[in-house]
């Protein structure tokens, strides 16, 4: 036993040196992906009766299998929605791990769940909902939209008794993220989709509202709009969309997963006008707020109708209600019953660099993208689709194919050099094949950019 602990030690020092070199390193190799059948042919068995010990493990992880990775705070990852955390959230999402804190509960998690809730109460400050307005901490952006349309079918249904039986409907845009579509499926309600991947406008919605037919119009229930796109950085009418759901009784939720980062920027705030009438709110933290995986929030104007919704009961459960043990519960408020504090690493680098340092990054990501979209116009080969929104830029490369963007995209890839990915633009109702950046990494260059576009030729 006195071995074993001695080589846990030992584990421990190679781990955190391990950690501290990653941390450390702004620029980590950018790996490519190998078949599964490569991998178990070069690992071998990990997993065995006996166990291939620590060490051995380690080693393959970091000779091998972290190679096989793309790290998402790579300064040329502009694919997808990349991201940045924080040297100091990553650090203490160690924390967080090694504290083992159950974060369902204020009995049991109080401290970390405190932590969070301060971090909360940030992230509400910037959306300008009113007095009671609070959330919570989920997985992810899917989790966040799941948790807000649960609690909005729920709050329609309380309110109609009538249609407990009733199948939803819930009407987004085109340009809406693909997890509104995959919640859906999950709460078996329907999906209506505006025809616009552009800015959704209010008079677009009550258009198509209109347009239902009687049986639509009585199963619509809420209304998703962005906050915004991931494809393009499109925030839609917000305020305008506020106004049909009010005078059609509709639950509003915006959708800010993305975009909602960009709240704490002075320059374009005002773009997010309406978002303070929303009913809810998502926004991930890991995505433009600089936070590790896994970190998205849900955002209730009222939370009351989130606990009727999401409160959970049970014998060995009723504890946590009783006096003694009263506080914030987060497993009330969202899907999830056990839970990890996945706001702590937030909160602890929010508390270090303060809500100013996250401002100025923030307004780096969109400053890239001003300076990308200036390069792109004075570069002849290639052509700006549309000006730059938030920190997404979506261009051409003149008289490219689809099939060019690919071989480009794993070309650079396989040289360990950038990962930019193609995207698909409609206009005209037809889509085209263009490429795409988004900017989250301050750490990104004009030099880097200029760099991908030069591979280009």
């Amino acid at each position: 036993m006195h071995n074993i602990d001695i080589d846990l030690v030992e584990m421990t020092l190679d781990v955190m040196k391990y950690a501290i070199n990653r941390i450390t390193t702004t620029n980590p190799e950018l790996g490519t992906p190998k078949p599964q059948q490569e991998l178990k042919k070069i690992v071998g068995e990990t997993v065995t009766p006996k166990g291939i010990g620590g060490e051995k493990a380690f080693q393959l992880f970091k000779d091998v299998l972290i190679k096989a990775t793309v790290p998402i705070d790579h300064p040329r990852h502009l694919a997808f929605v990349p991201a940045s955390p924080t040297r100091s959230a990553v650090m203490f999402d160690l924390v967080t791990s090694a504290s083992s804190i159950h974060g369902a509960y204020w009995m049991e998690g109080a401290g970390g769940i405190f932590c969070e809730n301060e971090a909360m109460n940030w992230l509400v400050s910037l959306t300008g909902l009113p007095e009671g307005a609070f959330g919570v901490f989920t997985s992810g952006g899917t989790a966040a939209n799941l948790s807000a349309m649960v609690t909005a079918r729920e709050y329609w249904r309380t309110r109609n008794k009538g249609k407990k039986k009733i199948r939803g409907l819930v009407v987004t845009s085109e340009g809406a993220h693909s997890s509104v579509k995959a919640m859906a499926k999950v709460i078996d309600a329907e999906v209506m989709l505006v025809e616009t991947e552009d800015k959704l406008k209010g008079d677009q919605l009550y258009k198509t509202i209109k347009g239902l037919d009687e049986d639509q119009r009585n199963r619509l229930f809420a209304v998703v709009a962005t906050g915004g796109t991931t494809n393009a950085g499109i925030i839609d009418e917000l305020n305008e969309i506020a106004d049909v759901c009010e005078k059609e009784n509709l639950w509003f939720h915006v959708d800010a997963a993305y975009g909602g980062g960009a709240l704490a920027a002075d320059s374009v705030k005002h773009l997010f006008k309406g978002i303070e009438r929303a009913d809810s709110i998502t926004i991930d933290p890991h995505k433009w707020l600089f936070s590790p995986y896994d970190c998205g929030a849900v955002i209730y104007k009222k939370p009351e109708l989130a606990k009727k919704a999401h409160a959970q009961e049970g014998s060995y459960l009723d504890i946590f209600n009783d006096e003694g043990a009263q506080g914030f519960n987060p497993a009330d408020y969202q899907i999830q019953l056990t839970r990890r504090v996945r706001g702590l690493p937030l909160w602890f680098s929010l508390a270090m660099h303060g809500t100013d340092k996250y401002k100025w990054a923030i307004e780096k990501g969109m400053q890239l993208a001003q300076i990308a979209g200036e390069l792109i116009e004075e570069y002849p080969h290639v052509e700006l689709v549309r000006q730059p929104s938030l920190s997404c830029v979506l261009f051409r490369r003149k008289g490219w194919t689809s099939g060019d963007y690919l071989k480009w995209t794993y070309k650079n890839h396989r040289d360990g050099f950038a990962l930019v990915t193609p995207t698909k633009w409609k206009k005209n109702n037809q889509y085209e094949t263009v490429s795409r950046f988004c900017f989250i990494n301050p750490d990104t260059t004009e030099n880097d950019i200029k760099a991908i576009l030069e591979t280009m030729k």
